[in-house]
């Protein structure tokens, strides 16, 4: 399991999220998907720790933990991973 942010947080991007979290897996960023554009943060799925602290600190309700993202946003859980995805393979080629 790890956490995801969710459409909320697109345009807002507060930060308390990052300030909180003990393993620095929550990064700014931007993806175009599905003809939207994400201007958000997002959590790195592979480092994330489970831990609830992002949760707790965000002021707009974007962060769920995967298995509990409203059905609204539950596309949100595979693009939050393709970000990360996307922004490895890029560095690949760097």
């Amino acid at each position: 399991m790890a956490y995801v942010i969710t459409e909320p947080c697109s345009g807002v991007k507060d930060g308390g999220c990052v300030t909180v979290c003990p393993c620095d897996c929550i990064q700014p960023g931007t993806l175009e998907a599905d003809g939207k554009i994400y201007d958000q943060f997002f959590i790195d799925p592979d480092h994330c720790i489970d831990c609830g602290l992002c949760e707790t600190e965000c002021p707009v309700n974007a962060v769920f933990a995967d298995v509990d993202v409203p059905k609204p946003w539950q596309h949100l859980v595979a693009l939050n991973a393709d970000f990360f995805h996307r922004t490895r393979a890029t560095d690949a080629q760097d």
